[in-house]
């Protein structure tokens, strides 16, 4: 049963009197010397906490202070030592994305649920996309485009009409976002070590933002994504409740 827990929270106020109460009740370790991070927020955080530890071998579990908490577990006080002992643990990896600018600067970031780039003004962007070295798509105009994780096949991508992908599923979802040509492309499925290499067509009149999780890059004229299978976060989920059951279950709601 785990007792070295490090206890770190958003900066709401409810995420802080949670952090102060668990606290008393459990203990704290500080974060560099612990095995188990309790994080305490919404996804935001979740998704914070995941890049600050990923270089770490530490378990990541979650309980919800925050809003929606699609990552997080229900916030309760009392068992959260026999909660983490009994946790099933879920193993995700990240997307690494690079991208050069219009200026010819060069940018890296890495992404648990997607990465997506985004027009900056009025005018649709132009895309092209390829897919390890192969032209697949030669113009697409439309907001945007993503490429997400299973992990991440819940969030921004099942709000673009992307499919919902089997978190233990070795996949990535291509989805655009409001593609008016080809109207009819709905996006891809793609194998998990796929490249996916997209061009910014007419980067000075049609600018793009690319985005991977929280970071964004503006001016953008190239970005390649692909996942980096070596490196990992363990995430841990009460039992029943795992990320793969969340997953399966948001394909049944209406």
């Amino acid at each position: 049963m785990p007792s070295d827990i490090a206890f770190i929270a958003s900066d709401a106020p409810e995420a802080q009197r949670a952090k102060r109460k668990l606290e008393r009740r459990y203990g704290s370790t500080e974060p560099d010397r612990a095995s188990v991070v309790v994080a305490l927020g919404g996804d935001g955080l979740m998704l914070q906490t995941l890049h600050r530890f990923l270089s770490e071998d530490k378990a990541i579990y979650g309980m919800n202070r925050g809003s929606v908490g699609f990552l997080m577990n229900a916030y309760r006080e009392e068992d959260l030592l026999e909660r983490l002992e009994a946790a099933e643990r879920t193993e995700i990896h990240p997307l690494r994305m690079r991208a050069i600018s219009h200026a010819g600067e060069a940018h890296e970031a890495l992404a648990f649920n997607d990465v997506y780039l985004l027009r900056r003004t009025f005018q649709a962007a132009k895309l092209r996309i390829s897919i390890d070295g192969v032209v697949r798509l030669n113009e697409l105009i439309c907001d945007g485009i993503l490429v997400a994780t299973p992990a991440g096949s819940t969030a921004y991508n099942l709000s673009a009409h992307g499919p919902i992908l089997p978190i233990n599923s070795q996949l990535l979802a291509l989805t655009p976002i409001s593609a008016f040509r080809p109207r009819r492309w709905r996006g891809a499925i793609l194998p998990h070590n796929a490249k996916v290499k997209i061009d910014i067509l007419e980067p000075g009149k049609r600018p793009v933002n690319t985005v991977a999780d929280h970071s964004e890059f503006r001016d953008i004229s190239i970005v390649e994504v692909e996942q980096d299978m070596s490196l990992r976060v363990t995430m841990l989920f009460d039992r029943g409740h795992s990320l793969a059951e969340r997953v399966l279950a948001e394909q049944f709601l209406y």
